[in-house]
């Protein structure tokens, strides 16, 4: 609707300059009638037409009127230069060819209109906005940290990359859990023309740590007030944005704005849209110190240079130890020290026009901010109700938050057209977002696998594995949405504190398996890793019981892999067996099998299931041709190869570069996993129909064989061999 709108304006502009040029010409041309404002005075045509005084007198005025109809023309000539002049100067023209970006907004930038209301910042004269280059960097601070902060920076990027037309620096200050999830994020992402730099938030915690806040936010919402001294000293100016800002215009209009800054001016500003700093919200309400209704922090333009000039540091510490002496806490984080200091300094400010932040918090006036929705150009989600504050345009404000939460990052992957790109050609090709939620470094052991996203199986597996567990998901940016919903309505997977969710976004036809188990193996937090699938449920208890087998069989010390013995049943609803004895009598009635024997029996034949029936210790197996089991590794094992996506040889290959690292496969004599019934994949049917598919994959595997001959040497040809004789 927003881009209807917007394109509606525009041919309606084109449309009145084209008439008003011929307009302004016919109204000239009438006007050149007129002498003075009245008509110039013709003889009639009839009066004595044969008599000499009549033919002289109506040559003279018809080169009278010949002369001034050619000065008319001439001026009507000059007037459409002119206009086409102002025409090819106008913001619409530039934005057509991409070479320049104009706004058309003004601010109010003096200290009288400082006080003016949210209304006035709108209602200022129009005027042509200095234009921002075409290839010129913006640069963006934003402060993040935690995971709920991660996945909100997600959402406020992609609203600003969708609009941008120019390269962009994004300044990241990040706890150590925001910085490992954003910089995979972004280096596998490759958004062509954006630059991700880091400053460590933890290092700015003393800096601010010693001013209480009483702001959800907590230490991090204070962490914008040192951003003088945390970024590059040779950056001169740069956008500070909240995390839950989300953008509806291009961001190069607001950075066109530090133009227009004047004098002192070194901080831009929207007014605060609520009565907070007014202190009538309640009996012996006392806020922080403010000019009028105050200044809102969600959106700010800093010019740095300035600031460190007037000794910014300085000024905004005297006055945050002043104010709390008689405060003794902000309410509103930096929010309430930046406006003490512009108490002092009005000076300082360039008041933003109040769309460039409507803040849709409890007890807003920002309706009162714009006369249509498609007007605004940042939304500014500042209540701690989020998507549930209320406004009567709240649908519209949530229905645009919704569509960048879901928009696919896959297609913001643009180039800027004649712009250089600085993405790094050297990332991953796969926009992979790493979300490990929750960590446990106490625990020894960790449970990591795949998932094609059969959410039915997540709480069966936690009810069933007590230990932590690694799980990457293969979602769309829509679906990603889903299952945190999922997530966080499921108690059971709320519940608990060491499970670890990886996302990696959907790209092309193939399900990268591979990719999928070595990002769940990477972010294992434990020494020792079980490498299982999602469509399995472990056996009651077999978290403990692994933890005790790698002690007993020294894997810290010894290259071994220990295989948990897989079945298979054919019923969607199963009472699963508590004990090995239960599930060898569900063997002998058929209510279980040895997993796969019916397609594929040489993926876990070597197992030897008639020995493990009645086996009380762990016994050695030897590797076969396409034996796959799900194995106990240590966490240094090598990684999948992730030329094989979708069906085939992807656990083959793995258990096969194991042996020729010479590990000694071991079965656990009371370990056992169940596979659970579900629909065919769509690889598995592409296998199945697609020759092609199948010629595929044997080039695939004759390419994997002769890399690990020409890797291990004389060792590895017995792959080829037992892969000849298979």
């Amino acid at each position: 609707m927003l881009g209807i709108c917007r394109g509606r304006r525009k041919f309606l502009a084109a449309s009145l300059t084209v008439l008003f040029v011929p307009a302004i010409t016919w109204i000239y041309l009438f006007a050149g009638s007129f002498e003075d404002g009245k008509p110039v005075s013709l003889p009639p045509l009839e009066s004595q037409p044969h008599s000499p005084r009549y033919m002289v007198s109506s040559q003279q005025e018809r080169e009278s009127l010949e002369v001034r109809m050619r000065e008319v023309e001439e001026e009507n000539r000059v007037l459409r230069k002119q206009l086409s002049l102002a025409q090819s100067r106008s913001p619409l023209h530039h934005r057509g060819n991409h070479s320049k970006t104009f706004s058309m907004e003004e601010g109010t930038g003096d200290s009288e209109s400082l006080r003016a209301g949210i209304v006035a910042g709108n209602s200022s004269e129009c005027g042509q906005q200095p234009a921002v280059e075409k290839c010129e960097t913006i640069h963006v601070a934003i402060v993040c940290a935690g995971y709920n902060a991660s996945r909100d920076v997600v959402t406020l990027v992609k609203s600003v990359l969708f609009h941008r037309r120019n390269p962009l620096h994004f300044h990241l200050i990040a706890d150590a859990i925001a910085k490992q999830i954003l910089a995979t994020l972004f280096q596998t992402w490759m958004v062509p023309a954006v630059r991700i730099d880091f400053y460590d938030a933890d290092e700015l915690k003393s800096e601010v740590s010693w001013i209480p806040n009483k702001h959800y936010s907590g230490i991090y919402g204070l962490m914008k007030l040192v951003l003088t001294k945390t970024l590059p000293s040779n950056l001169e100016r740069v956008i500070v944005l909240d995390t839950d800002i989300t953008f509806a215009t291009d961001i190069a209009e607001l950075w066109a704005v530090f133009h227009k800054f004047k004098g002192q001016q070194v901080l831009g500003l929207v007014e605060n849209q609520s009565d907070w700093y007014l202190g009538n919200l309640w009996k012996n309400h006392r806020p922080w110190p403010a000019l009028g209704r105050g200044y809102n922090t969600g959106v700010i333009l800093l010019l740095l240079d300035k600031l460190r000039k007037m000794k910014w540091e300085q000024m905004w510490r005297l006055t945050a130890e002043r104010e709390l002496m008689s405060m003794l806490s902000t309410s509103l984080a930096d929010q309430d020290i930046f406006n003490a200091v512009i108490k002092q300094n009005p000076f300082l400010v360039y008041q933003l026009p109040c769309f460039w932040n409507v803040q849709l918090s409890d007890h807003t006036r920002s309706e009162q901010c714009y006369r249509d929705v498609s007007d605004l150009k940042v939304i500014h989600w500042n209540s701690p109700k989020k998507l549930r504050v209320k406004n009567k345009h709240v649908e519209f404000f949530r229905n645009l938050y919704l569509t960048f939460l879901e928009y696919d990052g896959n297609l913001l992957r643009r180039e800027l057209f004649g712009c250089p790109s600085e993405a790094d050609v050297n990332s991953e090709n796969m926009n992979h977002e790493s979300r490990q939620r929750f960590s446990d470094r106490r625990t020894a052991f960790s449970y990591s696998h795949p998932s094609s996203f059969r959410l039915q199986m997540l709480e069966a597996i936690c009810k069933h594995w007590e230990g932590p567990i690694s799980l990457a998901l293969y979602l769309s940016d829509a679906e990603a949405q889903q299952f945190l919903r999922y997530a966080q309505g499921s108690e059971v997977l709320m519940s608990r504190h060491n499970v670890g969710y990886h996302i990696v976004y959907k790209e092309g036809q193939f399900y990268p398996v591979n990719l999928l188990r070595n990002v769940a193996m990477k972010h294992i937090s434990t020494p020792y890793m079980f490498l299982s699938d999602i469509d399995f449920l472990p056996m009651y208890g077999l978290y403990e019981y692994l933890r005790k087998s790698v002690i007993q069989l020294d894997l810290a010390n010894t290259k071994k892999a220990l295989i948990v013995p897989a079945f298979e049943t054919l019923r969607y609803r199963l009472s699963f067996p508590k004990s090995k004895a239960e599930l060898l009598s569900m063997l002998d009635m058929g209510t279980l099998f040895t997993f796969r024997y019916h397609v594929w029996t040489k993926g876990h034949a070597p197992t030897n299931f008639a020995k493990w029936r009645t086996a009380t210790t762990p016994y050695r197996v030897e590797w076969e041709a396409d034996f796959e089991p799900y194995v106990v590794v240590r966490k240094d094992c090598p990684e999948y190869d992730r030329r094989f996506v979708g069906f085939g040889w992807n656990k083959v290959a793995h258990i096969m570069e194991l042996d020729a690292q010479e590990y000694e496969f071991t079965v656990l004599p009371n370990a056992y996993m169940i596979h659970m019934p579900h629909a065919p994949s769509f690889d598995i049917t592409k296998f199945r129909s697609n020759k092609q598919y199948r010629i595929c994959l044997k080039t695939l595997k004759e390419e994997f064989q002769q890399d690990m001959s020409r890797h291990y040497g004389f060792a590895a040809l017995k792959y080829l061999t037992a892969e000849n004789n298979s």
